[in-house]
């Protein structure tokens, strides 16, 4: 049985097709396009699943779409008629839209389908489960339970947005939800746009941000304060209620009332490129302590309604690592699993995985030593050829390695030198984060690397810190935390013996002295409140890149490098060869690793290319 999920038209479309229940393949739209959170029909992501699994369209058993559009259209209508006669702006921008385009969204997928091949004569199961269950399903059934409670939270799907459900077998029941226009996803995205961020993409950048406020402040706690008091209720449930005076997002053009809020806080709203203040970090630590109180009491309801001792999360906010780990450390649960591709584009694989255990009440098999996600390694791989005809396009330099061991010892070399590598290796990863198939890599003890990175080779604002990638059996050497983190998704302390005392004017500091201050013997990966976002490296799901962390171990005794996503500011993550090469030679990368193929920029011909990176890529 062969079912085809779809995610669309929102942002971040993807597509995801499964086979008798295993997960064959995933992607997102953007990676194709170069269009960062591409919300258009997954078109090319659609191809590659089915070229991938060997399948055609006419194959399929069931073509699954992420959520329900006649229920979100409902919701759109109920909420202008309750805010009524506010929001005729945005009422007259967004109602011609849909009766245009998303009331026929079922005709609008067919004719879609037709471009890549579906014949309407022989007809395929189009279904559409509800958006939150896509999101529950997508990270319960890819995990190593059989009985779990289940947490999504987001923005807004149709009307929910939050939901606890219970997982038991093939079987999911939604418990409890959130209702549209009280969102903890909207209320941080709220904060995201008030401080100068792009919503639906910067929310990670606010995350970052927040670590920079000053945790003993007194304006901290007035914030927090001030939050609480005028802004959001918060039951002892998790749930919330937002007080809808200071928003504009149920029925305007903006997400926040700025005068009110400037008013609020005592600032300006930030245009994107204003200098970053104290204020401002500290305005982002008491949003981050918010969030991290509603998502805990959530999952403490979570736990009273099933008494599961494990937990699956996802939607938008499971993207919030710093929640994650202080969800994890709570102990409320015994494990915790979070889908790596917890935002909209991991809808596509929840709603095929709904389809096939729900619809279609197949048996569910469970490896319960592992999940199914298989390191998130889901998406496009390549070919020596593909490598050597990038390279004649481009009268590329390059030296290959028949042994791959070699290749290994030579740039785990090559970073402990401080250069900046870019590799590129197998399959492509499914979700936002680079997991060592498509990163930029460099060396965690070289004190220069954050910056040279940020500002060299990310193109980005300098306060933004680094993940590191750790052997997993390593990782309690490094850091405060013993476990697994395969996704880079739960952010836990710098083991306390690496790390160096702070000054006792720390506190006083502007950002960057801050920033530049070292505060371990691994200074590029440690972050301001000496937390590190984690992803360890398994060598059952990702041996090539296990390989060369180890013997970067072996020559410098560290098991751990950075890693960051292959991209510059703006771009998707680099998907080919082709992309890779363009993205190494138009920044100041050192080298550039795909396959067993190594290129040196000291050795290649001069960049020809007039194109421009800030003008092909929208800046997030």
């Amino acid at each position: 049985m062969k079912i085809l999920g779809i995610s669309a038209f929102y942002h971040d479309s993807a597509a995801a097709l499964i086979d008798n229940g295993e997960i064959m393949a995933a992607a997102q739209e953007e990676r194709f396009t170069r269009k960062k959170h591409d919300p258009n029909f997954p078109a090319n992501a659609i191809n590659y699943c089915l070229e991938y699994s060997g399948t055609t369209i006419n194959e399929l058993d069931a073509i699954v779409f992420y959520d329900k559009p006649l229920l979100k259209f409902e919701r759109l209508l109920e909420t202008y008629y309750t805010f009524a006669p506010k929001g005729i702006r945005s009422f007259i921008t967004a109602i011609p839209v849909w009766i245009k385009e998303k009331m026929f969204l079922k005709r609008l997928i067919y004719e879609e389908l037709e471009k890549l091949g579906y014949n309407r004569k022989k007809p395929i199961k189009l279904l559409f489960p509800e958006h939150h269950l896509s999101h529950a399903a997508s990270a319960f059934y890819p995990s190593p339970y059989e009985k779990a409670a289940i947490l999504t939270i987001d923005g807004v799907g149709e009307w929910a947005t939050a939901s606890i459900c219970s997982g038991e077998g093939n079987k999911i029941s939604i418990l409890k939800e959130l209702r549209f226009p009280h969102s903890l996803g909207l209320l941080y995205s709220a904060f995201t746009y008030f401080l100068g961020f792009k919503v639906n993409s910067g929310e990670y950048k606010l995350m970052g941000l927040a670590p920079y406020g000053n945790p003993s402040s007194p304006e901290v706690d007035r914030y927090v304060e001030t939050i609480k008091k005028d802004l959001v209720v918060i039951k002892e449930d998790g749930s919330i209620w937002l007080d809808q005076n200071y928003f504009d997002y149920a029925t305007g053009l903006k997400m926040v009332r700025e005068a009110d809020w400037e008013r609020l806080f005592g600032m300006k709203t930030r245009k994107p490129e204003d200098p970053l203040e104290a204020h401002h970090c500290n305005l982002g630590l008491a949003i981050q302590r918010v969030t991290e109180e509603v998502v805990v009491k959530m999952a403490q309801e979570a736990k009273r309604l099933t008494g599961a001792d494990y937990l699956c999360l996802a939607g938008g906010v499971a993207l919030n690592c710093v929640s994650n780990g202080k969800l994890q450390k709570s102990g409320v649960f015994r494990e915790v699993f979070i889908q790596p591709a917890a935002g909209d584009a991991g809808g596509a694989l929840g709603a095929a995985l709904t389809a096939y255990y729900i619809y279609f009440d197949q048996k569910r098999t469970i490896n319960y030593t592992q999940d199914a996600m298989s390191g998130s390694y889901l998406g496009p791989t390549f070919s020596d050829l593909d490598v050597e005809l990038v390279s004649k396009k481009y009268k590329a330099v390059f030296r290959k390695f028949d042994n791959f061991d070699e290749l290994t010892k030579e740039v785990a070399q090559i970073l402990a030198d401080g250069n900046v590598v870019g590799w590129v290796q197998g399959r492509m990863e499914f979700g936002p984060r680079a997991l060592g198939a498509r990163s930029i890599l460099g060396d965690p003890r070289n004190a220069e690397m954050q910056k040279k990175l940020n500002v060299k080779i990310k193109y980005r604002e300098s306060f933004r810190p680094f993940a590191p990638s750790v052997l997993a059996e390593k990782v309690g050497e490094y850091f405060d935390y013993d476990g697994i983190s395969p996704y880079m998704l739960l952010v836990h302390p710098v083991k306390e013996s690496r790390r160096n005392e702070l000054p006792a004017e720390f506190d006083s500091f502007d950002l960057r002295d801050k920033l530049y201050y070292l505060r371990s013997d691994l200074p590029s990966i440690t972050h301001i409140d000496f937390s590190a976002r984690i992803q360890t490296v398994h060598k059952h799901t990702n041996p090539r890149y296990y390989q060369l962390i180890h013997d970067f171990e072996k020559l410098t005794g560290y098991g751990v490098i950075v890693n960051t996503s292959f991209n510059v500011r703006g771009e998707p993550i680099v998907s080919t060869p082709n992309d890779a090469y363009r993205c190494f030679m138009r920044t100041e990368m050192d080298y550039l690793v795909v396959g067993n193929y190594v290129f040196d920029k000291r050795q290649q011909p001069k960049w020809q290319d007039t194109d421009n990176w800030k003008e092909e890529f929208v800046l997030d």
